[in-house]
């Protein structure tokens, strides 16, 4: 594959949504260790790359069914995408969509052999999951319901089913953890919903930005990047400090992301927040872990 080749396949596989995939699996080990297990890094590492996988599929299956719905139209305010701009044929996306679920499911295997039902079972729906997201009669991305199963996937799901590769048991701390993952995971989707406001509701895309309006996702915004750190508390209240401490040398960059909503309408601009979310969700992410992992 030529190397310009490459960078389209890249560019379709939205590098700067995938620390959705790896800030569970990392928090969800680290939740691990602060309950005094062993870390296992094989069933980190295959729970990673699967998690990636996963959202790839998602991701390019997404780029197939909005531009064939006109919800990618030429006047979109977001990055470029390889449907719509012809980079790649729906064809090629297609393929690609379930190639990469299918690596997803390959390497699961080991992992459900470990875990049990309860492992096949969470990577059932997360396939399904990434199906419906943006396929079948009901897209889940087209209700308005999109931030729950992003905080319900990305959060819970991913970091409370890692924490029990690793222990074998269901704790409510990686609950706690989940939430705070999960929180930060969804900023990125409402900004993404905040930005494309317009277009989707042309596109007849049910949003909660389309139902409900520019203010409300403004400071649904706002929430999913602020509370995160309130729920610290749940780790200082049972002696985590670290884990509790860590995470706020991200908090200026969770204002420049409130701020930025608050204060621009919708436009490209929100790109550049749509990366710094990106950011903070991945620095929160490894903070957090690396509080949990001192104890």
């Amino acid at each position: 594959m030529k190397l310009e080749k490459m960078g389209i396949w890249f560019l379709a596989a939205r590098p700067k949504t995938l620390t959705a995939s790896m800030a569970p699996v990392l928090v969800g080990t680290a939740v691990a260790v602060h309950l005094g297990y062993d870390a296992k890094w094989w069933i980190a590492g295959l729970a990673l790359v699967s998690a990636i996988f996963i959202q790839i599929g998602t991701n390019l299956l997404n780029d197939v069914i909005d531009f064939q719905k006109g919800i990618d139209a030429e006047e979109r305010l977001g990055p470029t995408r390889a449907a719509q701009s012809g980079l790649l044929s729906i064809q090629e996306l297609t393929r690609g969509a379930v190639v990469s679920f299918g690596i997803a499911v390959l390497i699961a295997i080991p992992l459900i052999i470990h875990g049990g039902w309860p492992i096949l079972v969470i990577g059932l729906l997360s396939l399904l999951f990434g199906y419906t997201y943006s396929g079948g009669p009901y897209p889940l991305s087209s209700l308005g319901i999109a931030e729950v199963f992003v905080l319900l996937f990305f959060g819970w799901i991913a970091v409370v089913g890692t924490t029990y590769l690793h222990t074998g048991q269901w704790v409510i701390q990686s609950f706690w953890a989940g939430t705070q993952v999960g929180l930060l995971s969804t900023v990125m989707l409402a900004i993404n919903n905040l930005r494309d406001v317009t277009g989707d509701t042309k596109a007849g895309k049910k949003t909660l930005a389309v139902r409900f309006g520019i203010e409300f996702a403004r400071i649904e915004i706002a929430f999913l990047s602020l509370f995160p750190f309130a729920l610290g508390y749940l780790w200082f209240s049972h002696g985590g400090f670290a884990a509790t401490l860590f995470p706020f040398l991200t908090l200026p960059l969770a204002g420049l992301v409130v701020r930025g909503m608050l204060n621009n309408p919708p436009s490209p601009k929100h790109n550049r927040y749509l990366a710094l979310a990106s950011l903070l969700a991945l620095g929160f992410s490894v903070l957090l872990a690396g509080g949990l992992f001192l104890g």
